[in-house]
């Protein structure tokens, strides 16, 4: 079998577990992505999927270390700007909201399908760091460019918020 076959057979097993990982137990589901990662094409690959297994069952600081290992050994675009709000999400979450978003800050200028992602997280991070207007102002932002009508308005009224 071919390395680009591999890769796409091991994907495949990891998408089916995720479909599945509602109705798993949690020591479960870390097992079987521990199974899963330890034949992953790629070291980076491994790392990220063991820290969302972790991540999604809570167990945060497990998390923290693989996202760190998955983003070190190189993971690739856009897993690489997914880790990186999964591990920035995972700091707000252990408490250290400023760590969080200067991650997510320096992630602001690339726009693509990741960006909105971005920019909800860090209205989390805001608020938590007493910096609820801030919070609100990105919201209303990226919740304009969703409105059927209103658009410059609501933006309007995102950027007043700030002056306020």
């Amino acid at each position: 079998m071919s390395t680009s076959s591999n890769f796409f057979t091991w994907e495949h097993q990891v998408k089916a577990l995720w479909a599945q990982a509602d109705d798993l137990p949690a020591a479960e589901l870390v097992r079987r992505m521990d199974a899963l990662a330890a034949q992953a094409p790629h070291p980076a690959l491994a790392a990220f999927e063991q820290a969302g297994a972790r991540d999604s069952t809570g167990d945060e600081a497990g998390a923290e270390a693989f996202y760190r290992v998955a983003l070190t050994a190189g993971l690739d675009e856009p897993r690489r700007r997914q880790a990186t709000i999964q591990l920035a999400s995972t700091l707000r979450n252990l408490g250290r909201p400023e760590e969080s978003l200067a991650l997510l800050d320096a992630e602001l200028a690339q726009r693509d399908e990741w960006w909105e992602a971005v920019r909800v997280f860090r209205a989390l991070v805001l608020a938590d760091l007493g910096r609820e207007r801030e919070a609100l102002s990105d919201a209303l932002h990226l919740l304009a460019g969703h409105l059927p009508m209103y658009q410059r308005s609501v933006r309007h009224d995102a950027a007043a918020l700030l002056e306020g």
